[in-house]
């Protein structure tokens, strides 16, 4: 499991939160006082960690909600091609591709290390 549960009042900004099967990073919390009926909600906003749009959503604060498992991982760039990376994970010496814009492809260079993160099965380069 790639996942686990938590209230959504333990969760705090700059932390991680399944929003639409997506992982994604927390902006901001904001919270209303609970109603005569009701109780309080919590007000998640944040952006995809892989695709980078920004989500919304409101749970009452005693709501169980995902909390994806972040991996963070170090490797080795072996090709630049294009818009793709060559990497090789440097603890399991596993290969993949990923996708990087120009912007990223500056910092890098055949045979540097950078940092990556996984989470859900899908990968990306981290930004320090």
């Amino acid at each position: 499991m790639s996942w686990q549960q938590a209230e959504v009042r333990e969760l705090k900004e700059g932390r991680y939160v399944l929003i639409d099967d997506q992982p994604c990073k927390i902006l901001s919390i904001t919270t209303s006082k609970p109603g005569k009926h009701g109780e309080a909600k919590a007000r998640i906003e944040a952006v995809g960690v892989f695709d980078g749009q920004r989500r919304s959503i409101v749970h009452p604060v005693k709501h169980k909600i995902q909390v994806p498992q972040m991996d963070k991982r170090k490797a080795q760039v072996l090709a630049i091609m294009g818009d793709e990376v060559q990497l090789m994970d440097l603890e399991t010496f596993e290969t993949f591709n990923l996708r990087v814009d120009e912007e990223q492809k500056k910092k890098l260079s055949t045979g540097s290390e950078t940092f990556y993160v996984s989470s859900m099965g899908m990968r990306k380069i981290f930004e320090l």
